[in-house]
Parts: C-alpha cells; structure tokens; sequence
C-alpha cells in the first residue's frame, strides 16, 4: 500500500472531525489483515475506481457511530434508525470524497465513487477479493472509538 494513497483517507477523517464534528481524531494503531476479522457494530464501505482502485469504510460501536451521527445532526439519538444509517454512509462518503479530490489531483485522472453500503448488526462478514490486504487504522475521539478501513486492488 503506497502511503501516497492512503494519507487522502486519513488527512480526510482528521478534517471531517475538525470541521463537522468539533473535535480531534487521533489515530490509535495501524494493522493490515486479510479483512476476515469481525467488524464493529456499524460500517459504512464506500468503492472507488480509476487509475486507483479499491474499498474504504468507516466503522463504529454502537455508541460512537449514535453519539457521531447525534453530534453532526445535532440531535439526541438513543437507537439506530434510517437516520443514523444515512449519517454514517455520508460520513464514508465525505472521507472518501475528500481523498478522490486528492488522489485525483496527484495522478491526473479523476476517480469514481460508489454510493455508500451500511451495515450493521454483530452478525456480518465483509470479504474483499482474494489475496485483498486490508489497512485497519483504530483511531478514536472525545464521541469514543472508530476505525477507517482501506483495501486496494492491484496496489
């Protein structure tokens, strides 16, 4: 994985909690893994193709993911709703928006994204192709834990 790529997606969770949120991610470990490992309660994976291709998502407990989407919306939200699913999958979407803009830039061809997938539940599996590395990056915040998940084809 070339850190060229994947700084975008971090530099776009520190931004999106700065400005939207109020307040300061910090990244916490970093591990690759072949993606099997149980994800958290909440996820929201957005796909983007072009000259890079590949899988990102943000992922939450429970907790988090209500106390983020409460936060941004400026509500108190006690359970998951349509709401809460919206808010997470606009929350990938803007970190993956944020690193189309910059990976773009860097290799002179613009990127495609797709609509964000949410998911939630303590019972699914998300698989990338075989042999896919994925970059598991826990990170937390004054709201609680999170993690911003990255996989690339071909990198």
């Amino acid at each position: 994985m070339k850190a060229e790529y994947v700084n975008p997606f971090l530099e776009g969770v520190y931004e999106l909690f700065g400005m939207m949120l109020g307040c300061e991610a910090k990244r916490t470990g970093l591990a690759l893994s072949d993606g099997s490992a149980r994800p958290r309660e909440m996820m929201a994976l957005v796909g983007f193709s072009g000259p890079v291709k590949g899988t990102t998502g943000l992922h939450f407990p429970y907790d988090t993911g209500l106390a983020v989407a409460g936060r941004l919306l400026s509500i108190e939200i006690t359970e998951w709703d349509e709401t809460v699913s919206d808010t997470i999958g606009e929350l990938a979407n803007i970190v993956a928006g944020s690193a189309k803009a910059r990976i773009s830039e860097q290799v002179g061809e613009t990127l495609e994204l797709s609509l964000p997938v949410v998911l939630h539940g303590g019972e699914f599996d998300v698989r990338a192709p075989s042999k896919a590395v994925w970059l598991d990056v826990p990170m937390t915040c004054e709201l609680g834990t999170f993690g911003l998940c990255l996989s690339f084809q071909g990198q």
